[in-house]
């Protein structure tokens, strides 16, 4: 089950949830999760890598991508938020789980 983590940007003040876990919504909905989530670009390049290796391996290969995307997912979205400048926000022990999580330092 994925932990979500409040993040905020520290020049605007935006705020962005954050998850670290495994993505159950991932593994049911494929790529519609990052559409959800304003991840536009993840959505139309997975949706696209998807739909043709579906076609080549006549729909097995899409089922192995979103078992390994689900576990991928909730990470990768949430690095590319710190890449972003995004920091955690939350409570102290969430912030040092999430950062441990992502093998970043939180100080």
């Amino acid at each position: 089950m994925a932990t979500s983590v409040r993040m905020k940007h520290p020049t605007s003040g935006l705020t962005k949830t954050g998850y670290i876990g495994f993505s159950w919504t991932t593994l049911l909905f494929g790529f519609f999760p990052a559409l959800f989530r304003g991840d536009y670009i993840t959505f139309i390049g997975g949706f696209v890598i998807t739909f043709i290796i579906a076609l080549v391996t006549l729909g097995f290969g899409a089922f192995l991508i979103h078992i390994i995307w689900a576990f991928m997912y909730n990470k990768y979205f949430t690095s590319r938020l710190c890449e972003r400048g995004y920091v955690f926000d939350d409570l102290a022990l969430l912030n040092e789980t999430a950062a441990q999580a992502m093998g970043i330092d939180n100080r």
